[in-house]
């Protein structure tokens, strides 16, 4: 058997010192070295052997933040590590305690294709860290070959020629990252990504300086919402870009893991579209498409097939496996405005499923890392621009 850990990790606005990456917003020096203290204080409380990270601006910040690590996890193994000059050396409680550093783990960096390096207007990648290595090189997408068209059948009653409209997407707000990873003989296909945010997009008219919208003084809820339509149409059809990327992976037989930051809780439309489609407890008990009758069923020959087709693309929740085993009912990684919620998840095929016979491996454990998480209430408030806005998750996996 082989255990291993994987770790979704925002870290919020990644960017070295006196950098401007969004309007009037940078780190000092001071900050950033406060940032980077707490983000390598992170990794070190979680240990995890993968890690997805979201909101990376640069490789080179990034790199700071892992060879911080690598420092504190060479003291700590230095301090409580006893050489094989002690005879209790091979005490079990010492590689519990160990700390691998990330001296020869492998990083693989996908920055944004809409990143012109222009300050102010920076926009960020994703990253995925890896102890084992990758098998092959990591692939990004982003900027689609073919534009994702998306049209819309007319309503009932209409003309059945008319034109109902349609969304065309031809680039994702920030990079999918997809690498395979040798784990224990096993290869798993781990997807990264960070979808498009819920804040709201509005189109500047040419020559201002600014959406109409944004000028709260002249405050409009409904083009307002208009731009909250825009964002979750987005979000949504680069949900759909990265189920395709899944699918083709499930069809050829490969385990997947998908985590990062979905920007919306797991029964949201968006995180369905990547989950798949739940499966129906019979389907024997639901009207065939093509019925010519009232009595017109699948058969449970059907139902079978139907099931085991819908099954074998469907993804499973880290957290709520978690929660199935634990009896915990709550988990969140994202506090604003009171409400508590998880918008980082980690899904997998049921290739790692408790209940699945042709399972490789399943979870064991699951962490989420939210403590620092305030709301503004908290004493260390006003830290929480340099530390994550986010909770970090992650799963501790055994292979079989």
């Amino acid at each position: 058997m082989t255990d291993f850990t994987i770790a979704s990790f925002n870290v919020k606005n990644l960017i070295g010192a006196d950098k401007e990456y969004y309007e009037f917003q940078t780190y000092t020096p001071e900050e950033f070295a406060w940032k980077q203290d707490w983000l390598a204080d992170q990794l070190l409380s979680m240990d995890a052997d993968i890690v997805g990270f979201q909101e990376i601006f640069e490789e080179e910040a990034l790199q700071a933040v892992i060879d911080e690590f690598n420092i504190r996890a060479h003291a700590h193994n230095d301090a409580t590590i006893p050489d094989k000059s002690k005879r209790y050396h091979k005490k079990v409680i010492f590689r519990k305690l160990r700390i691998d550093p990330y001296d020869t783990a492998a990083l693989a960096f996908a920055p944004n294709t809409a990143d012109e390096g222009i300050p102010g207007q920076r926009r960020p990648g994703v990253a995925i860290l890896s102890r084992f290595g990758f098998k092959g090189t990591p692939e990004v997408i982003q900027d689609l070959d073919e534009p994702l068209n998306i049209p819309f059948p007319p309503l009932r009653g209409t003309e059945s020629a008319q034109d109902a409209g349609h969304y065309t997407l031809k680039r994702l707000s920030r990079p999918i990252l997809k690498a395979r990873i040798p784990v224990g003989g096993q290869v798993i296909t781990v997807f990264n990504c960070h979808l498009k945010s819920k804040l709201g997009e509005f189109i500047q008219p040419q020559g201002a300086d600014f959406a109409p919208e944004e000028d709260l003084t002249r405050y409009d809820p409904v083009a307002r919402a208009l731009g909250s339509l825009r964002a979750a149409m987005r979000r949504m059809a680069e949900a759909w870009v990265l189920r395709r990327e899944i699918v083709r992976e499930l069809t050829a037989g490969n385990p997947v893991m998908i985590m990062g930051d979905f920007n919306d809780g797991e029964h949201a439309v968006s995180s369905e579209i990547i989950t798949g489609e739940t499966p129906f407890k019979n389907y024997a008990w639901m009207q065939r498409h093509n019925a010519k009758q009232k009595s017109d069923r699948y058969s449970a020959a059907e139902n079978t097939q139907i099931s085991e087709a819908v099954n074998a693309m469907y993804l499973h929740s880290a957290e709520k496996l978690f929660v199935r085993k634990s009896l915990r009912d709550m988990v969140y990684t994202s506090v604003f405005g009171g409400v508590f919620e998880s918008i980082d998840q980690i899904f997998m095929s049921r290739h790692f499923h408790p209940d699945f016979d042709g399972r490789i491996g399943e979870m064991t454990y699951f962490n989420a890392f939210n403590d620092h998480l305030t709301d503004g209430s908290h004493a260390d408030a006003p830290y929480n621009k340099l530390a994550s806005d986010h909770g970090q998750i992650m799963a501790h996996m055994t292979l079989i």
